[in-house]
């Protein structure tokens, strides 16, 4: 079943798939950058795997446009519009697996006490300390992200989308990684050993962080929990206002309302009577399938219209 997204959003959501290209391009530059001066410190490379990470979320939200509005078909009639929940499903458990990873690298590195050392170098004839070449990599990696997650974050409040949300929110603070890693460089030049894997750590913990607020956010979703807001796992306030306006109009029955991708569908079902028990199941389906039904409910536009005293 398909739904036409008002001209509005979907001016908004072309406007967004624009800036997700122009973050692939920023952030391939950038990771070339980081790759060739990160040399020895775990900080750089930290990073450098945010930055690499970073690209997931934008691939996601275009792949998820391609897809979500696809019409339904007989083995997914309900269409395709979760597929943006699945897409934040995967970045989320992406960057929770490789947050952990990293807290631990940064861990072991601390506990191991290990002790980087940044050489120089002569460029142009001239003999530099290879750590401003690596504070100026940190510096570039921050200035396109920051901007571009400014731009996005409007866009995903007025589309609701979740993948390009977390894109804007990780892009918009990415000026805390970056000072993270000039902290950790600039300290292994005052002789600070430990500075560079507190840095890592520091970062590491900031991915790990991210990821599961987002993880916990999309096991909802894909659970049928009512929807979310943007910024955290608490209930939208759409869902109390539509809750109490169809329970108004038809009294005497629940509303169940669920999160499909950026949509939201809303189910109106008797109190009483939409669940089934294996006899009126068996009526239904026969066979041995009929223990897997366990509730009817009724598309909103089959119910009564609400009578006068009711209105």
């Amino acid at each position: 079943m398909n739904h036409d997204i008002p001209d509005e959003i979907a001016s908004k959501l072309r406007r967004a798939a624009r800036l997700e290209w122009w973050s692939i391009f920023w952030l391939l530059t950038i990771i070339a950058v980081m790759y060739f001066a990160m040399g020895s410190s775990q900080a750089m490379k930290t990073a450098w795997i945010e930055d690499a990470l970073s690209l997931l979320p934008p691939i996601l939200f275009l792949l998820a446009r391609k897809f979500e509005n696809k019409p339904a078909t007989e083995k997914f009639p309900f269409g395709f519009h979760r597929v943006g929940s699945l897409a934040f499903l995967l970045g989320a458990g992406a960057l929770t697996a490789m947050g952990g990873f990293l807290l631990y690298n940064a861990a072991s590195a601390l506990i191991l006490q290990e002790h980087p050392t940044i050489g120089n170098a002569m460029i142009f004839g001239w003999d530099v300390w290879l750590g401003w070449l690596m504070v100026a990599a940190l510096v570039y990696s921050v200035i396109p992200p920051v901007i571009l997650g400014h731009m996005k974050k409007p866009l995903a409040h007025a589309t609701m989308d979740k993948i390009l949300f977390t894109d804007a929110d990780m892009n918009a603070a990415d000026w805390k990684t970056g000072l993270a890693g000039i902290a950790g460089i600039v300290g292994i030049g005052f002789g600070f050993w430990w500075a560079d894997a507190a840095a890592a750590g520091l970062i590491s913990f900031d991915i790990l962080r991210d990821g599961l607020r987002n993880l916990r956010i999309a096991v909802a979703e894909l659970l049928d929990g009512a929807p979310r807001e943007l910024e955290s796992a608490d209930i939208h306030p759409i869902v109390g206002t539509l809750s109490e306006e169809l329970r108004r109009r038809h009294p005497g029955h629940d509303v169940q309302v669920r999160e499909t991708g950026r949509f939201v569908r809303a189910n109106v079902v008797p109190t009483k009577g939409s669940e089934l028990d294996s006899k009126e199941a068996s009526k239904l389906v026969s066979g041995d399938q009929s223990w897997r039904l366990v509730a009817l409910g009724r598309q909103l536009r089959e119910l009564p219209e609400p009578s006068e005293d009711e209105r």
